[in-house]
């Protein structure tokens, strides 16, 4: 339940190739440290921007899956040029059912990219979507956040994947 489907380094490292070999015609866009370089960040990671273009361009869908206020979510989604689902809470389901609805496609056809595996991937797993986990561009400082990183290290170690 908590082993993602697939890893990458980064999400510009996550091709249209791939995702047409693989039948995922839509993505879920997790925010912060996946495509902002910091939790909170409105900064882009490198390369982001002709990232979206050519996943556009390739014809994949993409929407913007985000726990953040929606004023939030929005601001950011409006940067990039995306529709946005906020206040999403995941790991619940709930907003991932919503953001796959709103793109119009089959779970089956949908994948979460995201940097945690106790949200992203559990989450994507409960909504019966795709997952790809990507490394996370910083490490938070918060308590919480390091408690789960070092159980996710622990879990991909486990898996004999590397961060």
């Amino acid at each position: 339940m908590l082993k993602p489907n697939f890893i990458f380094k980064c999400i510009t490292d996550i091709s249209s190739e791939f995702l047409h070999n693989n039948n995922i015609k839509g993505l879920l866009l997790d925010v912060d440290n996946t495509m902002s370089v910091a939790h909170g960040n409105k900064t882009l990671r490198s390369g982001l921007a002709e990232w979206l273009s050519d996943m556009k361009e390739n014809g994949i869908e993409l929407i913007v899956l985000s726990n953040a206020k929606t004023v939030r979510a929005r601001r950011f989604g409006d940067s990039v040029r995306l529709s946005v689902v906020g206040l999403a809470a995941k790991p619940l389901p709930f907003g991932y059912l919503k953001a796959v609805k709103a793109l119009k496609l089959k779970r089956r056809e949908v994948a979460i990219v995201g940097d945690q595996i106790f949200t992203d991937v559990l989450g994507g797993k409960l909504a019966g979507v795709k997952t790809l986990l990507v490394t996370d561009i910083t490490r938070e400082e918060a308590f919480s956040f390091r408690v789960r990183r070092k159980i996710e290290d622990f879990l991909l170690k486990r898996w004999k994947y590397e961060r």
